[in-house]
């Protein structure tokens, strides 16, 4: 198994949001792709541009625990204005840490069963 920790987070852009939505979003990634770490930041939207699922892939807890303080620290205030949460699911061996802090997003836990990653 692996100590990676990633996640899925899910969002509706609040209405006459759009804009906003992606301004900060493209400064999180110019950010967050600085940061080590970090392997996937991947954003998805459905057909009418009103929900956004983010897959983020980290190497293990600290590096996610990095990535989480950038974003509080620089775009949580701008980001949680266009967005309402949805869903947030995070995966892998997250340390008692990190959930104590993604458990203020609403996180839901899934901890490793059987598998293998590459």
């Amino acid at each position: 198994m692996t100590e990676n920790i990633f996640w899925l987070f899910e969002a509706a852009i609040k209405p006459g949001e759009y804009d906003n939505f992606k301004t900060v979003m493209g400064e999180m990634i110019a950010s967050t792709e600085q940061e080590p770490g970090t392997s996937n930041y991947e954003f998805f939207l459905n057909a009418d541009r009103t929900i956004c699922h983010i897959y983020e892939r980290y190497a293990d807890s600290d590096a996610a625990l990095t990535h989480v303080g950038n974003f509080g620290a620089n775009f949580a205030e701008r980001f949680m204005a266009s967005v309402e949460p949805t869903k947030f699911v995070v995966y892998g061996p997250a340390s008692d840490e990190l959930k104590g802090i993604l458990d203020g997003f609403g996180a839901e836990y899934m901890t490793p069963l059987d598998g293998f990653a590459k």
